[in-house]
């Protein structure tokens, strides 16, 4: 990470290396690299890369606030409230706050990378069947 100071902010800008990042192990062949969030100084929005493993996927899950998910390396499947779309790299979600959603890896030989973004550094993650939301920021790998 590299920061950078500023004339006009009490905030310095960051450069942010995902590779010397952190990793979390999501489980089921998912890592998750943790970039922007209120640590930087963000006020209105977290975002991050989550890598899955051939094959892998992560629960069906929903959030208290919007979510935008680009995928930024391979391809992938999305099932948004029950229904499933498959993916191309750059292709981009928008998804409703408390909608339940999971991605998976649509391919068995190739690593998948999605790009995420919650609209507010207040983002909950709920598992589907579940009453218990964890904030997104508290995953963060130490």
């Amino acid at each position: 990470m590299s920061k950078i100071q500023t004339s006009v902010s009490a905030l310095d800008a960051v450069i942010l290396r995902p590779a010397e990042l952190p990793v979390k192990d999501r489980g089921n062949g998912a890592r998750t690299v943790s970039l922007v969030d209120s640590e930087l100084g963000s006020t209105a929005f977290l975002n991050g890369i989550t890598t899955f493993a051939p094959g892998a996927a992560i629960g069906h899950h929903s959030h208290n606030v919007v979510e935008s998910v680009c995928v930024i390396e391979g391809t992938a499947w999305v099932d948004i409230d029950g229904s499933e779309y498959f993916m191309n790299t750059y292709d981009t979600t928008f998804v409703p706050a408390n909608i339940i959603h999971r991605f998976r890896n649509a391919s068995d030989a190739e690593e998948m990378k999605i790009l995420w973004t919650y609209a507010s550094i207040d983002a909950t993650r709920t598992p589907a069947g579940s009453a218990v939301a964890h904030r997104i920021d508290s995953e963060k790998a130490e």
